[in-house]
């Protein structure tokens, strides 16, 4: 088993981004967040959703895998009604990493998240040459 915490997704404290186990990857949730582990465009369903699913593809990446290793996809937003409102623009946003590669996938109306300002977490299991 290795973890994989690249810098381009913020401190890992108490967890991994990544774990690979043999031909798996499981992915640690990920937020809408920069470098440092702050949330970008506090309020903005949209861009947190972008950037989240972008910071999937660089955990992915950094454990070796691509994208279209994906498997399963969870989904957790603390907002289900603007979920559904932005549905297009969220679907643009997914393509833009995923393409036309759609696998397994929950969505999950939460509370909240860890992180206050943080309306979706995405985490994923991968595998090699899936």
């Amino acid at each position: 088993m290795r973890n994989v915490n690249p810098e381009e997704l913020g401190p890992a404290r108490g967890f991994s981004h990544a774990t690979v186990a043999g031909d798996t990857v499981w992915l640690g949730g990920q937020i809408g967040s920069d470098a440092t582990g702050k949330v970008v465009e506090r309020g903005d369903l949209v861009a947190q959703f972008a950037r989240a699913i972008g910071n999937v593809a660089v955990a992915l990446r950094a454990a070796g895998l691509e994208p279209q290793d994906t498997v399963k996809l969870t989904y957790y937003v603390t907002d289900l009604d603007a979920y559904r409102a932005h549905r297009r623009e969220l679907g643009d946003a997914y393509r833009q990493v995923f393409g036309r590669h759609y696998p397994a996938s929950t969505l999950v109306e939460v509370r909240s998240l860890l992180e206050a300002d943080a309306m979706v977490e995405i985490d994923a299991v991968a595998v090699r040459g899936a």
